[in-house]
């Protein structure tokens, strides 16, 4: 997010089962400008290079991350979302109307490698990545990436398993294997889980070798100039070394001279984690706020949610400036393999919370403001209108009333460069509730209104900037000045 932006929100503007039909970029390119006027500032556009899947490849396979719809590659020119020139139109088309444009890297990985390789390698314990099973082997595996489809356009570079360190195949006796290569050591600096999370699947990158960390950089200069994005969403973080990332992000941000806003997908509940990534990468990356994605889906689930704890241990309440918040995404969807959706119902509250407080850098979730097709889940209609609140009224001190179990709130003053500004938000999971608070002198004598039209009523704010202010049970309601 641009350092001077106020209030800008991320639509993540995809979701795991969408049919596009090869034609996403060219959908979003004219759909641009309804964006703006929802409030959205900045876009993060699923991967754009050639994944093993072809033209059905969510983006996450990777195969040629310098094929962005470009070459004849996997049975398709084209990736599942467009060709290359249609992607580059379509960042510019977001640019050019001042919305950001962040692009999914994955380099954790690669798949669909072109030719096996004849190798050394010892079998690791699925459930303990330090311990190897077996000694050393000889193994077949997919790891030699010529890309002659490509034909070395952009880059001769090749890869071959000495620029990997481990895979999950062995082709000379089609068995599912956890493989370590001979003379490789699993990075240190990765998550702990299974002792070692360093590998996570297909052909693992070995961050450790000089020429994967020259090639990683060199394809990130050509990323830039070529697509001109303003910004990146960094895969699988938590299996990727955290000196690498500080490294790339430094030094693109170097050869750019540009801010380059970068969030990471760092998947765990656990906050300390969080906190201990963003000091190893020296806070040149935001997360992902999952642990506060996590205490939404138990909320909602949940009937006697405590809604005083919701932020605690979250990113959110922690270290607010390094937090993307969220509610759901296209790994929490129904039937993946981190499914943990939100409940409907509080969905309202959720984005509530991400979009009308003054802390973090929300982001919208594509399943979530346009509906999920695959399993016929509608669209949440409230979005659009707190997107609008955010936009027009979302400003000012902030005072907060996170004091009942089932029912909290918070104010915000607005300011003198948004005219009208301000408002109250009331939170509820059990009853209908009221709840007394201040939200400004300025205010006083003035008659509120519910922008979300769960309550007829109208508050009317005292001498004191003090209204009484209502929520219908297991709803929200935001109040804002009648005039």
């Amino acid at each position: 997010m641009r350092l001077n932006m106020i209030n800008g929100v991320i639509l993540q503007y995809f979701e795991w089962y969408m049919n596009c039909n090869q034609n996403l970029w060219n959908k979003i390119s004219n759909e641009a400008e309804k964006l703006v006027e929802l409030g959205i500032t900045a876009v993060w556009l699923p991967p754009a290079y050639k994944g093993i899947g072809g033209k059905d490849d969510v983006g996450y396979g990777v195969y040629d991350v310098y094929d962005l719809g470009e070459f004849n590659q996997k049975g398709t020119i084209k990736t599942k979302y467009g060709s290359k020139d249609e992607y580059i139109e379509c960042v510019k088309k977001l640019e050019e109307i001042e919305i950001e444009v962040y692009a999914d890297i994955v380099l954790n990985h690669k798949m669909g490698a072109d030719f096996i390789q004849t190798i050394s390698a010892t079998k690791v314990d699925w459930g303990n990545h330090q311990n190897q099973e077996a000694n050393m082997e000889t193994v077949k595996v997919a790891t030699k990436f010529t890309f002659p489809g490509r034909n070395g356009k952009y880059s001769d570079f090749k890869w071959n398993w000495t620029h990997f360190d481990g895979i999950d195949y062995n082709v000379a006796n089609n068995e599912k294997v956890l493989l370590k290569f001979k003379d490789k050591n699993w990075e240190k600096s990765v998550d702990k889980e299974f002792e070692n999370y360093d590998y996570l699947m297909g052909a693992d990158l070995d961050f450790q070798n000089e020429d994967v960390r020259e090639e990683c950089k060199r394809w990130g200069k050509w990323y830039l100039e070529t697509t001109k994005v303003s910004g990146f969403r960094l895969d699988a973080v938590k299996h990727i070394s955290a000196r690498f990332y500080k490294e790339w992000i430094q030094y693109l941000r170097n050869l750019t001279g540009k801010e380059l806003f970068t969030v990471g997908e760092y998947w765990t509940s656990d906050i300390n984690k969080l906190h201990t990534y963003i000091r190893k990468t020296g806070g040149e990356i935001s997360l992902f706020d999952v642990p506060l994605h996590y205490n939404f889906n138990n909320a909602s689930k949940d009937a006697n949610y405590d809604l005083t704890t919701i932020f605690n241990n979250t990113l959110l309440k922690e270290n607010p400036y390094k937090a993307v918040t969220f509610v759901d995404n296209h790994d929490t969807e129904p039937g993946q393999a981190l499914e943990s959706f939100v409940e409907r119902w509080f969905k309202p509250i959720a984005y509530s919370i991400i979009l009308l407080r003054s802390d973090g850098y929300p982001c919208v979730f594509y399943g979530d403001l346009y509906g999920i097709e695959k399993y016929d889940i509608k669209p949440i209609g409230e979005i659009k209108i707190l997107l609008k609140l955010r936009k027009e009224k979302s400003y000012g001190n902030q005072y907060d009333y996170i004091d009942n179990k089932n029912c909290i709130g918070w104010t915000r003053e607005g300011d003198e460069q948004h005219i009208n500004s301000g408002l109250a938000v009331l939170i509820s999971n059990g009853n209908g509730a009221e709840k007394t608070m201040y939200i400004g002198k300025k205010f006083a004598n003035k008659k509120f209104i519910d922008a979300m039209g769960n309550i007829s009523d109208e508050v009317i704010i005292n001498e004191e900037g003090i209204g009484n202010f209502k929520v219908n049970g297991k709803s929200v309601s935001v109040w804002i000045n009648k005039e």
